[in-house]
């Protein structure tokens, strides 16, 4: 796939999906700026991808905040001339129904997992236009596309995603930018066990999923990441406005 040597910019780079996203780039050759909130972990991920040879970048911030993302899309404008790729990986869960969640959990969630994605998207175009095009690819999730009980604003949030990226792939298609969302279903990170109510041990939580999806087991962070640097490679340019579920067949049922 033709990726190499592209600036790459991945939010939510210090963990999870993100840290493979990252490296997956990195292995190509592509430049990748990483964008998180932990120092500790971030330099961790820049140290992994730097040993592949690659340049690579680590900015600290917080994705809900506009002004953070004009500057690291001005940083990598002025650094290197340009953003050919943005993945918008940045995202928290909150567990709860609609009587669960708190207005600040509401707000904060809305914040970090849809304002994030629109705010580093939207100056990402700015930039784009500018070289000819680009590709962004938003990490979205199958609760956006179906719904989940106990779930409600992590849902709304990745459902606001997945629109927000049709929506942008429309307005931008004749820029030459692509923009697709993917969606993945349970995958092994530790936000696949993290915020449960009640007392359950990790394993519970693992095959609670794995027994929830027809292929029988949950995905692993370097598949997402596969599926990531396909669509924003070369090969993948004809394909924009779609929400790719990646769920070993639980939205199918």
């Amino acid at each position: 796939m033709t990726v190499c040597k592209k600036v790459v910019i991945v939010t939510g780079a210090t963990s999870g999906i993100g840290d493979a996203v990252v490296q997956a780039f990195g292995a190509t050759g592509a430049t990748v700026i990483l964008v998180g909130r932990d120092q500790e972990r971030g330099q961790r991920v820049l140290d992994a991808v730097q040993k592949l040879g690659c340049a690579a970048q680590l900015m600290l911030g917080d994705v809900a905040d506009s002004g953070f993302a004009d500057q690291v899309i001005a940083h990598a404008v002025k650094r290197f001339g340009r953003v050919d790729v943005l993945v918008n990986s940045a995202g928290i869960i909150r567990r709860g129904s609609a009587v669960d969640t708190s207005d600040d959990d509401w707000r904060h969630i809305f914040e970090a997992n849809v304002g994030g994605v629109f705010y580093f998207s939207r100056a990402a175009v700015k930039a784009m236009r500018k070289t000819g095009g680009g590709s962004i690819v938003n990490i979205a999730s199958t609760v956006g596309l179906v719904g989940c009980s106990n779930l409600t604003a992590y849902c709304a949030s990745k459902g606001a995603v997945v629109l927000l990226t049709r929506a942008m792939a429309l307005d931008h298609a004749k820029d030459q930018i692509s923009i697709n969302a993917v969606c993945p279903g349970a995958v092994d990170t530790p936000m696949l066990v993290s915020a449960h109510a009640k007392p359950v041990t990790p394993d519970e939580i693992l095959q609670r999923n794995i027994d929830s999806i027809p292929q029988g087991r949950v995905a692993t962070p370097t598949e997402i990441a596969s599926l990531t640097v396909f669509l924003a490679s070369d090969e993948a340019k004809h394909i924009t406005g779609v929400a790719v579920p990646i769920d070993g067949g639980f939205t199918a049922g």
